[in-house]
């Protein structure tokens, strides 16, 4: 496999705070990726950063994506790449339904006019998928939704846009049990469907259960302390980080 995704000793500024300080990340073309760590780690600046928010300032290294410096590019030109970042909180977004929101996002990155009834065939799907109510398709893009709904919101927008990296920010913070098992089976179906790429971020390994996981790799002072396979993320549930605190 070739590497897709490829940072090196990357260094990050929230405001005026260095968060990030040297971060080295490969992350191989078709795999599936966890990121764990403590609360405060970096690991959400680290997916932010990688998405190109401005709110954060790269002062130091790279982040090479598919063969390409995108270090300096902006989130729009990220995302026509094909990155995709779920946010931990998502935002409502008045004014605009979640189907318009969904085709003009895949006629952005694809370039292309997607007629409707190609587009509310596959819309369908992925909703069934999902176990959604059709009718939040109609519905200003999150607005009102639960906090589960809104989660589904965001795997939907996974499964209709198919990006060649998907970033997952805690999509499992606040799901009850079936949720989590309805989310890690669209993100099962993205996998199968596009051969995709998994960075996921995540302190909960109930949403691994459905996926086969690479690597697994631990965030902590700013830095990656440590990589293993699936085990890794399986003990650190059990035993903490601890040991990887503080280690230079």
């Amino acid at each position: 496999m070739s590497h897709l995704l490829t940072i090196t000793d990357l260094c990050v500024n929230a405001q005026d705070k260095a968060v990030l300080h040297g971060v080295d990340l490969a992350v191989e073309q078709g795999s599936t990726n966890v990121l764990m760590g403590p609360n405060g780690a970096g690991k959400s600046t680290l997916g932010l950063t990688v998405m190109g928010s401005p709110e954060y300032t790269v002062t130091g290294g790279k982040i090479i994506f598919d063969g390409q410096d995108i270090t300096n590019e902006s989130a729009y030109e990220r995302a026509k790449r094909g990155i995709f970042l779920s946010f931990q909180n998502p935002v409502e977004i008045p004014g605009i339904t979640l189907s318009e929101f969904l085709r003009n996002s895949l006629e952005q990155i694809s370039g292309k006019h997607m007629k409707l009834w190609d587009f509310k065939k596959k819309l369908k799907e992925a909703m069934d998928t999902l176990n959604m109510d059709p009718s939040y398709a109609d519905r200003d893009l999150n607005v009102g939704f639960s906090g589960g709904e809104k989660k589904k919101s965001e795997i939907l927008q996974l499964l209709i846009l198919q990006p060649k990296l998907a970033i997952l920010d805690e999509t499992d913070s606040g799901l009850d049990v079936d949720a989590v098992k309805t989310v890690s089976q669209g993100i099962s179906e993205y996998k199968e469907r596009t051969g995709g790429t998994l960075l996921i971020i995540t302190h909960n390994t109930k949403i691994l259960d459905a996926l086969t996981v690479d690597t697994t790799h631990i965030l902590a002072d700013g830095k990656i302390a440590a990589r293993g396979g699936s085990e890794l993320a399986y003990d650190v549930i059990e035993n903490g980080f601890d040991r990887y605190i503080g280690r230079e």
